[in-house]
């Protein structure tokens, strides 16, 4: 499996363990607030990092360009840094809405980079 690959699925491991942490301190708390974010630390950081890690697994052709660890690192840092501002967002910190607006555009930067490197990847 190449390196980046395994990375995908490493830092898709941490976002499911921080999903259900969130999940549960809502649950204990009977406070919902947070799902949003719950949602995003789930969505965009535990299934679309699975998800971008298998298609790097399946090819490794691509895998090793820099622009591929590019592409993970600006969606990662994007995911890293969104998802708890939006959690203090919705948790009734307005000052967090411009950070959640520059991050979630990261984020999709990272999206685009990474439909970039689908279309490029060749068939074996």
């Amino acid at each position: 499996m190449p390196g980046i690959a395994k990375l995908y699925f490493i830092t898709a491991i941490c976002f499911l363990v921080a999903g259900i942490l969130v999940g549960l301190q809502m649950s204990i708390a009977h406070e919902y607030a947070a799902t949003g974010a719950h949602a995003h630390i789930n969505l965009l950081g535990w299934v679309t990092m699975a998800i971008f890690g298998a298609f790097q697994a399946l090819n490794p052709r691509g895998a090793g360009t820099r622009f591929a660890k590019a592409q993970y690192y600006v969606y990662t840092g994007g995911v890293v840094v969104m998802t708890p501002a939006l959690y203090l967002l919705l948790t009734g910190k307005p000052s967090f809405e411009p950070i959640v607006a520059v991050s979630s555009l990261v984020v999709f930067a990272g999206v685009l980079m990474f439909a970039a490197i689908m279309f490029r990847a060749r068939a074996d």
